[in-house]
């Protein structure tokens, strides 16, 4: 579904969109935390929540994920990694655990309601045959207060200009499937979703030449000054919202004070009185 990724165009995109990732993830708590699709997008690398998934659609894309990618969970991954490389003189920075893998479709994950603290959609509304029903599901499975970070292409852009004027080019993405921002903000909204934070990125024109793409470097600051919402492609954090209760008050808490006692008052005279009785003395 998503052959562009291989070309020097789709690395110049996901490289855009894994830096937006690591920032949206990297201060985001919470226990459980799951991406959908597109494997190559590594999102959760920067995020350190306990239990990480990979789901994907289909038993054929296991295939094009990396074999050390397993079931179980991410400390038995961990521990086999620590082990593998004991004799080996490991940096701090070195690869994360491996993250599972689990088959699943977007429209029904296999996860209870509310059990999710973060879920990423890495251009999965593109893929999707149905990206309200995916979106639905997510709300779904999202803990109030948890975070829902989703990544595609902007039709509104040069780049779903390019792709209109050349159609038969194999190395554009497939625009006609996206969901543009400004829909995507109203499916957001009645799924009772409040947008944090959004970017719009990638304004190069597209090309096949890794080199024309570095030329074409001084479109970004330029793009992002004059046009900064027609990006090629857009990252949404979005955060559920879920209305509280309001607390009733007891009935006993609105009756009414009782009066006060008078005080009483010890020198009646007006002040005129009590000066001019100074004088006199």
């Amino acid at each position: 579904m998503h052959h562009w990724t291989e070309s020097a165009l789709g690395h110049y995109l996901l490289e855009w969109e894994q830096q937006r990732f690591d920032e949206a993830v990297a201060d985001i708590f919470g226990y459980h935390a799951l991406q959908l699709g597109l494997p190559p997008l590594e999102g959760l690398r920067n995020n350190r929540m306990p239990h990480r998934w990979l789901a994907l659609d289909g038993s054929g894309a296991v295939q094009e994920v990396n074999p050390d990618r397993k079931a179980g969970t991410v400390a038995q991954a961990g521990l086999e990694r620590a082990a593998a490389s004991e004799t080996e003189s490991t940096k701090p920075s070195a690869v994360p655990p491996p993250t599972p893998v689990l088959i699943a479709a977007a429209e029904a994950l296999p996860f209870s309601e509310a059990s999710l603290d973060l879920l990423l959609m890495p251009h999965t509304l593109e893929a999707s045959n149905d990206p309200h029903a995916a979106l639905r599901e997510a709300a779904r499975v999202l803990v109030p207060e948890g975070r829902l970070v989703i990544s595609g292409l902007n039709p509104v852009s040069l780049l779903g200009l390019q792709r209109r004027v050349e159609r038969s080019a194999g190395y554009l993405p497939d625009l006609s499937l996206g969901v543009g921002y400004w829909r995507l903000r109203d499916w957001l909204q009645l799924l009772s979703f409040e947008i944090e934070a959004v970017q719009f990125g990638c304004y190069r024109p597209a090309t096949q030449s890794a080199q024309w793409l570095s030329r074409w470097q001084f479109m970004e600051s330029v793009g992002h000054r004059c046009w900064p919402v027609l990006g090629g492609v857009y990252c949404v954090v979005a955060v559920k919202r879920v209305p509280g209760t309001r607390m009733m008050s007891p009935s006993w808490r609105n009756r009414s004070a009782p009066a006060g006692m008078k005080a009483p008052v010890t020198n009646k005279q007006p002040p005129d009185t009590i000066w001019r009785n100074k004088e006199k003395n």
